[in-house]
């Protein structure tokens, strides 16, 4: 696919004017203290002004010079008119010089490129001091959360051998509602109802899908269903649900350990420190180790009607996964942990993504146990070959 241009076209200043004006505008303000966004925009704009005088460069040349130096210095630099744009929900950096976006659902190839890998390890470091988060070779991944919601991961090498990598997941703040999701395809009528319905009856959902197949979105959009009242604990790796209508709402965030290896808090810990909270209801954004079995626990001790999310390929996939996280965390009988599976969970919702970049629920079933004590998936709602969502 040929790289995006527009927008997306490459800065105005090459490296070394970059790095000469960086100079001069830190010289400028040489001595200030806590020097704020705007007194920096106008250092930069009086250096340019001084640096281009005379020169050929036009003044949208002159403006967008000031631009990228400011991004450069208290921004993501080349790739923050991306962040900016709205229309953009993805960035992915693959290296210096493979840079894509995800637009309408669908992956672009931009013209942008950093001078090298150096420029682009110094972008990372950077952005992630300004938050107190430290990434090196020592410690060549982290992670952060934006104050709008997205989020932005980074590895460096040795963990990424061809390069530094930075991916951002961006947060619009706009979130549809299940109308708006019936419109699109994304579900029926008769499954939303169903859904619904089954949220009241205090069922427990379990939504599973691919990266980006919306899990988080339908999640958000499903909560509303429950009754206003209910005091709701929210667990999450890092904060991105929006529990909008509802009174009594109690957030968690689990938090990675500190440079010096401690302060660590994980998932398992705040399920178990939910229980003591009195909740009705019980979300855990996403589940994917150990902390599989504390929340199938919670589950099944008097707080039904909870929902959670995980990675998998489809219902039969996401129950197979969950049971040898089971396993991971402790040492139990097949059969038993599949018999905790089935308890806890009622219903398996399915969501993907397909080719055309488009987000549907694929299938919505049943988690029962046998008579004869095996885990039966059995699905209600299904897709079939033409695209319609049916029930069984």
């Amino acid at each position: 696919m040929r790289p995006e241009h527009g927008t997306l076209a490459r800065p105005v200043l090459d490296a070394q004017s970059r790095k000469a004006l960086t100079e001069q505008v830190l010289q400028a303000i040489q001595g200030r203290e806590a020097v704020s966004d705007e007194e920096l925009r106008q250092a930069i704009l009086l250096t340019v002004a001084h640096a281009f005088s005379g020169s050929r460069y036009s003044f949208s040349e002159r403006q967008a010079a000031a631009g990228q130096l400011f991004n450069a210095m208290r921004g993501l630099d080349l790739l923050q008119p991306l962040v900016d744009d709205p229309e953009i929900t993805e960035i992915m950096v693959n290296g210096p010089g493979s840079i894509y976006i995800e637009k309408q659902g669908l992956l672009k190839e931009t013209a942008l490129s950093f001078d090298s890998a150096e420029h682009l390890t110094g972008v990372i470091a950077n952005f992630f001091g300004r938050a107190n988060r430290q990434i090196h070779e020592k410690r060549p991944l982290a992670d952060m959360r934006l104050p709008d919601g997205s989020r932005v991961h980074a590895a460096l090498p040795p963990a990424a051998p061809d390069g530094p990598v930075l991916t951002i997941r961006k947060f619009s703040g706009l979130r549809p509602d299940m109308r708006q999701l019936i419109e699109t395809g994304f579900v029926t009528q008769e499954a939303a109802d169903y859904l619904a319905g089954a949220i009241r009856d205090r069922k427990t959902l379990f939504l599973c899908g691919g990266t980006g197949s919306g899990k988080t979105t339908f999640l958000n959009i499903l909560a509303s269903c429950i009754p206003e009242h209910e005091r709701v604990i929210t667990i999450e790796d890092a904060a991105e649900l929006s529990l909008k209508g509802l009174e009594h709402v109690v957030r968690l965030e689990a938090r990675l350990p500190g440079p010096d290896g401690s302060g660590e808090i994980t998932l398992a810990e705040l399920i178990r420190a939910s229980l003591r909270m009195r909740p009705d209801r019980i979300i855990v954004g996403e589940v994917r180790g150990r902390e599989a079995f504390d929340m199938l626990q919670a589950m099944n001790t008097g707080h039904p009607g909870s929902l959670c999310t995980g990675h998998a390929n489809s219902c039969q996939d996401m129950v197979d996964r969950l049971s040898l996280m089971v396993l991971m965390a402790v040492q139990m009988p097949w059969d038993a942990i599949r018999s905790l599976v089935a308890s806890a969970l009622d219903i398996m919702v399915f969501l993907k993504r397909t080719g055309s970049g488009a987000r549907i629920v694929q299938e919505i079933a049943v988690i029962t146990q046998k008579q004869t004590g095996l885990l039966d998936v059995a699905p209600v709602f299904i897709r079939d070959p033409r695209g319609r969502l049916t029930r069984v």
